[in-house]
């Protein structure tokens, strides 16, 4: 089992129930690969970098899953076809990088809670 972690922008047009919905459909996509989800966040409306798609604000979200390798591919596809994602990036994490998360959620008071 590998530990994976995606982070992605969905567009600020979009309402909280449509981003929530969003949300609620790639944590699904993530499900039926048979991955399971270890933590969700939101980071709410921010301020771009640069300009998206003309666009200067979005909705950003992390999600962290633990799943062999086969369950990435479907689940970018998912996000790729998605017209409310501006981007994405999923990244393997490392024991390191595992320590860090953790370490970055018990300092922000979220603990090692599991939300799904």
């Amino acid at each position: 089992m590998n530990s994976y972690e995606t982070v992605f922008i969905l567009t600020p047009v979009l309402s909280d129930d449509q981003a929530k919905e969003a949300v609620q459909k790639f944590e699904g996509e993530i499900k039926a690969t048979g991955a399971k989800i270890t933590h969700s966040e939101n980071w709410g409306l921010r301020k771009l970098a640069y300009p998206i798609q003309k666009k200067s604000t979005g909705f950003y979200f992390l999600i962290q899953f633990d799943g062999d390798g086969t369950c990435v591919a479907p689940y970018e596809l998912a996000m790729k076809r998605d017209e409310r994602v501006l981007r994405f990036l999923t990244m393997k994490m490392d024991v390191d990088h595992l320590a860090y998360a953790e370490k970055r959620r018990v300092k922000a008071g979220k603990g090692a809670q599991v939300e799904a």
